[in-house]
């Protein structure tokens, strides 16, 4: 039986190593980037029957991240959002994507990122 309410996915605190930013010393290595997904999943067309063939499986979108941020140099967080933002809503299912980056080690006293909602359009 489907259901009628929306689900979630989400993957949070993801670490990993970016070359990111506009600095000449940021062209030269890898940078931490704290990367936060959470996926509004529309009704389920079937129920999940225990089996990870009627659900979204997390980790194509876990995998997806980890090549996106090893495909290129990203100048700017905002299009490493942008990159995951189009990964997440060409998932079957998705219809909003809110995806966050954040630099931890930019400054010594606060975080900094980007974040954007994205909804999929029919």
């Amino acid at each position: 039986m489907a259901s009628d309410s929306n689900r979630r996915i989400f993957i949070r605190d993801f670490r990993l190593k970016v070359s990111i930013g506009i600095h000449d010393f940021e062209h030269k290595k890898p940078q931490t980037v704290v990367v936060n997904a959470d996926l509004l999943l529309g009704p389920a067309e079937k129920a999940h029957g225990d089996r990870i063939a009627n659900v979204l499986n997390y980790d194509i979108v876990h995998d997806g991240i980890i090549a996106l941020a090893g495909s290129r140099h990203f100048n700017l967080q905002e299009a490493l959002v942008d990159a995951i933002l189009e990964l997440c809503l060409a998932q079957p299912g998705v219809i909003e994507a809110r995806v966050s980056t954040e630099k931890p080690d930019v400054y010594g006293d606060c975080r900094v990122g980007y974040e954007a909602v994205r909804r999929k359009t029919v």
